[in-house]
């Protein structure tokens, strides 16, 4: 599973060969949560409220290089770092 990003403790991941809705993994501390791409929603999961502003934050910031994160992963092409928060 490889980490593009990580701040403030979280830890941003992609798994190859990802399901549809496109989203990412965020992890921080023992929570991780599934989070579209798109939106910012959970799709599965938890985060706590502060570590869910910070991840939507970011999301926002670089949208489109999670786009090319996400379609690399589904082929199983090497990601490529994503600047933190």
């Amino acid at each position: 599973m490889p980490e593009v990003s990580r701040f403030y403790g979280i830890v941003i991941r992609f798994y190859y060969r990802e399901h549809p809705p496109m989203h990412f993994h965020a992890i921080y501390a023992e929570h991780e949560a599934l989070i579209e791409i798109e939106t910012g929603k959970i799709h599965e999961g938890f985060l706590p409220k502060k570590a869910l502003e910070l991840v939507n934050e970011w999301r926002e910031l670089h949208l489109e290089e999670l786009k090319e994160a996400w379609q690399k992963s589904r082929d199983e092409l090497p990601l490529n770092p994503i600047a933190p928060l």
